[in-house]
């Protein structure tokens, strides 16, 4: 088992158009600059249980709530080094506990129960997350991300996502075929803090009339897979009453 991470901080989202994202950062970009990584690929598969409690929970915006997700950067094979992490956030706090794990060693956890060598207590909390809800893989998720870091704080990261974009099938890291894109055409930023924003980030925001929005990615491919499937079931009853 590799290393074990504990993340503690406050998240905000906020939904920008292309034209918003390049006005925003062509003002910003003198306080900022890109972390070592660059434009790169985050790849997730996000557990969930039969009836997808965790998601449906987690719409409803309680105080505490927590997702299980199998993460990799670029493009996955065998021996690539990938992450098991719960993300949990509680009054507006994330906190992401996550251990690295080769693919390998990652599928015969999750698929068959064969517990990772060393012993930590992320590997406790993954162990009884796995035990309590017994969640199975039900989506793909990734997008392209670039990162910036503050130039006089590097506590503080502002993500951009694009292309985001899903599948219900082939729930696997290692296969880069088919998706479904969410809202193209959109960015989604997210700026990431341990304490408060600094005086020129909150004056941009306001200058551009950005405002933090509650969104999640599976969240809402959830909603948007949940709509229409009422939507299909209810022509299918149209037709047959017709």
């Amino acid at each position: 088992m590799g290393c074990q991470n504990v993340f503690e901080r406050v998240e905000k989202k906020y939904r920008l158009s292309k034209k918003q994202y390049a006005a925003f950062f062509e003002a910003a970009g003198p306080k900022l600059h890109e972390d070592e990584y660059g434009l790169h690929t985050i790849r997730n598969i996000y557990y969930d249980t039969a009836d997808y409690e965790l998601i449906r929970r987690s719409i409803e915006k309680p105080k505490y709530k927590e997702k299980f997700r199998l993460r990799g950067y670029g493009k996955i094979q065998e021996e690539s080094s990938v992450f098991l992490e719960i993300k949990k956030k509680y009054n507006g706090v994330v906190y992401k506990r996550r251990i690295e794990l080769d693919m390998q060693h990652a599928r015969s956890y999750l698929e068959d129960g064969i517990r990772p060598e060393g012993e930590g207590q992320i590997l406790k909390e993954i162990d009884y997350f796995m035990k309590f809800y017994h969640p199975k893989p039900r989506l793909y998720l990734a997008y392209d991300r670039i990162a910036y870091v503050g130039n006089e704080d590097d506590s503080l990261r502002l993500t951009i996502d694009q292309n985001i974009r899903s599948r219900r099938h082939r729930l696997e890291l290692t296969y880069d075929g088919e998706c479904e894109i969410l809202n193209p055409g959109e960015c989604l930023m997210e700026i990431k803090v341990s304490a408060s924003y600094p005086v020129w980030l909150a004056e941009l925001l306001s200058r551009f009339k950005l405002y933090p929005v509650s969104f999640s990615k599976y969240g809402e491919i959830y909603r948007k897979h949940m709509e229409y499937k009422r939507e299909s079931e209810g022509k299918s009853i149209c037709l047959r009453v017709c």
